[in-house]
């Protein structure tokens, strides 16, 4: 049987791992940006259920986080699982463009100006799929709706392959101050599998250009068990990374779900899988740990002074559909096609195709198709789970005078389902609290899994719906 051993210079200690714990927890299951799952959301929830959740918000006079869906790409990167259009004709963007600044006016009228706006972000796809003025007239439109806080994390995410100078000239007077790029792997061999050449040189270039201009974060996405990955040939682009230097990574798990993107198929015979990928995972972890970057969680790491570290330092820190952020306490309004929101106790998506989308807008200013009203028992795990994602303990008090309950007597079936985890090394199950391991957090998603009580549940039963957890 073979094991392995890790430890960082941070003292984050794995210890031995077995090809059998690898085997018996490497199942499908959650991300958990948001719970209960999305497979579990009900499309009669519409818009008028979603503008009376607005009106809930707003009479709460929550903060304010925007996220606008920006789908089109000119090329395909194989790997991919988002929702994204891809289109060489850049002529298609206009009636989006068009349909995404009506959503925003509607959107706009259930949100008091005195709300302020403190997270302002756009993904895609790829934002910069959109010309330089495309860009500035869709951020103006949103500026004059809503009121921006003086701090706004304002952030984007971009392709290096068609990014220019001018677009992050833009980009920085508009005053976004955040970017995100993806990476995934440097070696030829990966990216010529997975269709996304893009060169060391070229993103180096791209990130110092940034930073001349004064962008105070830059984050750099990697994806490991893609086709070819091996430990040795991913700690060399490790080694690339950390020459660039970026101060927030987010190293992710290669999701493997052919039943939703047929294009995954394609390698399926290529990608390390079980001892091979946990491999390449702890050549990360190790590597980003020894050059001083702490582990937020599950796949992000960060600098030690940057405002994620902080957050989880004096637990503030909350999970999203974006992943980790510090804008706890702000309810979240997505637009753009298959946009989420998550505002007071609900869940709201919007319709996934973008004609459809472009039609629905027109005619009715919103255009969601599913949703999902949060119980209060929800709510509560909801709130357990994340506190495990972002702090790796649950303080049981703290849990008990929040929701007025009594947790070993709440959770006393999933006290039971974490004790065989706890013999395993996963978990610490003490009077006051339930604290995760350096071994759990590698198995985290697991671990939250025990407090998930629809997981065994049609519809998420006998169905493929997740990626692995490793």
């Amino acid at each position: 049987m073979s094991e392995t051993h890790t430890k960082s210079d941070s003292g984050l200690e794995i210890g031995q791992v077995s090809d059998l714990l690898i085997e018996k927890y490497n199942k499908p299951g959650p991300r958990y940006t948001s719970y209960p799952t999305a497979p579990l959301w009900r499309e009669d929830f519409g818009p008028k259920d979603f503008e009376a959740y607005c009106a809930r918000a707003d009479a709460r006079a929550t903060p304010v986080s925007l996220y606008m869906h920006l789908p089109f790409c000119e090329s395909l990167c194989l790997f991919c699982a988002c929702n994204v259009s891809i289109q060489k004709d850049k002529s298609v963007v206009l009636p989006y463009l068009a349909a995404l600044k009506r959503e925003i006016d509607h959107v706009a009228r259930m949100v008091s100006r005195h709300r302020p706006m403190v997270q302002f972000h756009w993904g895609g796809g790829t934002p910069t799929y959109l010309s330089p003025a495309q860009m500035e007239d869709l951020f103006g439109h949103a500026r004059v709706q809503f009121t921006f806080a003086p701090d706004a994390e304002i952030g984007i995410e971009v392709d290096p392959r068609v990014t220019s100078l001018a677009h992050l000239e833009t980009l920085r007077r508009l005053g976004f101050n955040r970017l995100s790029m993806g990476v995934q792997d440097f070696q030829p061999k990966v990216q010529k599998t997975v269709h996304r050449l893009q060169s060391y040189e070229m993103t180096r270039d791209l990130i110092s250009a940034a930073r001349t201009l004064g962008f105070q974060s830059i984050s750099i996405d990697l994806i490991y068990g893609l086709p070819y990955q091996t430990a040795s040939t991913f700690a060399a682009t490790i080694d690339q990374v950390l020459a660039i230097a970026p101060d927030r990574i987010a190293m992710f798990s290669y999701a493997h779900v052919p039943w939703l993107k047929k294009q995954q198929g394609s390698f399926a015979k290529h990608l390390p899988e079980g001892r091979e990928k946990f491999e390449i995972f702890k050549t990360g972890l190790g590597k980003f740990l020894g050059a001083g970057y702490l582990y937020i969680g599950m796949d992000h790491f960060a600098r030690p002074g940057d405002e994620l570290s902080i957050a989880q330092q004096n637990r503030t820190l909350h999970r999203n559909f974006q992943g980790y952020t510090t804008k706890a306490g702000a309810d979240l309004y997505g637009m753009g096609v298959s946009a989420i929101s998550s505002i007071a106790g609900s869940y709201a998506q919007n319709l996934r195709q973008v004609p459809a989308y472009q039609k629905t807008i027109e005619q009715r200013g919103l255009a969601t198709m599913r949703g999902c009203r949060l119980s209060s028992d929800d709510l509560v795990r909801r709130a357990v789970i994340g506190r495990l994602l972002c702090h790796t303990v649950i303080p049981k008090r703290e849990v008990e005078r929040e929701f007025s309950i009594r947790f070993d007597e709440y959770f006393e079936a999933e006290l039971g389902q974490l004790e065989e985890p706890a013999t395993d090394g996963l978990v610490t199950l003490a009077p006051g609290e339930i604290g995760v391991t350096p071994l759990g957090r590698v198995f985290i998603r697991n671990v939250a899994m025990a407090f998930d009580r629809y997981l065994h549940e049609e519809p998420m039963a006998n169905k493929p719906l997740f990626s692995k957890t490793l």
